[in-house]
């Protein structure tokens, strides 16, 4: 694809903001610059500065979304916005725009549903180290619960196919949307890809809006709910064998005195050990039971996504009686 029309493809940029006056008008041009046929639609997420006049000035639509959260912004702008290709990057300009059509390129050639841009030296410069830090642990955690695939699930430069927009649930409200994103890819078994993109700093007199501690521990919690949900025979048997060595550790003393004076001197403890024993099975039990619940839930999803039918660029169909 060499004539960058990228075999007519309806291409819409969407960028979440939340307060980015500084940084939003000359973010919209730089798009409007490198994707000149796309739609550039302005999500403005109840700022209080000048974000949605100077979105406008540039030329952008701006929305605005009354519910606070990245997440909101997401679910949104996938419900509401009708094109072939979506576009997604954070209003901040920590992102450049000029990297956008390789990806829309890629995305459409290799026929995937997701495209990360994945963030050369994000773990160098973050903000600040603890964002840094952050980075590494989730990306290795994730990996270890979900799988392979990705590198940096946090980053906000993607690109979706129709397909992909269309499908996805949005459940998460804010920051931890990027995992919510990762794990609906890998979990449809979806092709997908990362591609290096650059990663700058904000520019002067724009804030982060993210809470090292607080985002890390909503993070957590996300994953801790999707693998509930994407591995539940996995997430309860962890739960199992925790009641259950509970219960060695109650237990045993209480079989120690038993045997060596064939009286249970400490009834309660002994009560205490049953109780958690018969809870570590009833929870591996319920694991097993929510594990078919699951892949049911899954069978029906991946046929709904495959229902959607997938752009195909123009003039890609007679190339292909040709062949």
């Amino acid at each position: 694809m060499t004539d960058r029309t990228f075999g007519g493809a309806r291409i819409a940029v969407f960028l979440p903001c939340l307060n980015e006056e500084p940084t939003i008008g000359p973010l919209v041009r730089s798009f409007r610059e490198a994707l000149p046929s796309a739609r550039i639609i302005v999500y403005d997420n109840l700022s209080t500065d000048r974000t949605a006049e100077v979105a406008r000035a540039a030329g952008a639509e701006v929305v605005t979304v009354r519910r606070r959260g990245k997440g909101n912004v997401v679910g949104t702008a996938f419900a509401e916005i009708e094109a072939d290709v979506y576009v997604m990057a954070d209003g901040d300009g920590t992102y450049d725009a000029a990297e956008a059509p390789a990806l829309v390129e890629r995305l459409i050639d290799d026929r995937l549903d997701m495209i990360i841009g994945a963030r050369s030296g994000v773990t160098a410069d973050a903000g600040r180290a603890g964002h840094a830090f952050g980075n590494r642990l989730f990306n290795s955690l994730f990996r270890g619960i979900f799988g392979d695939g990705f590198d940096d699930i946090f980053s906000g430069y993607r690109v979706f196919s129709r397909r992909f927009a269309k499908s996805f649930p949005a459940l998460s409200t804010g920051f931890e949307i990027e995992t919510e994103l990762s794990v609906h890819a890998l979990q449809l078994r979806l092709p997908v890809a990362e591609m290096p993109v650059s990663y700058g700093t904000r520019p002067e007199g724009s804030s982060s809006k993210l809470s090292t501690l607080h985002d890390g521990i909503r993070i957590l919690s996300v994953f801790l709910l999707l693998m509930k949900e994407v591995k539940p025979v996995t997430f309860f048997a962890a739960l199992s064998l925790i009641a259950l060595f509970t219960s060695f550790w109650f237990g045993i003393p209480v079989l120690n005195d038993y045997f060596e004076t064939g009286l249970v001197e400490r009834m309660p403890t002994w009560m205490l050990t049953m109780a958690l024993m018969i809870l570590a099975f009833l929870l591996f039990t319920c694991g097993l039971i929510l594990d078919s619940v699951a892949r049911g839930r899954l069978e029906r999803k991946r046929l709904a996504t495959l229902s959607i039918p997938r752009f195909e660029p123009r003039g890609a169909g007679a190339a292909q009686a040709a062949e």
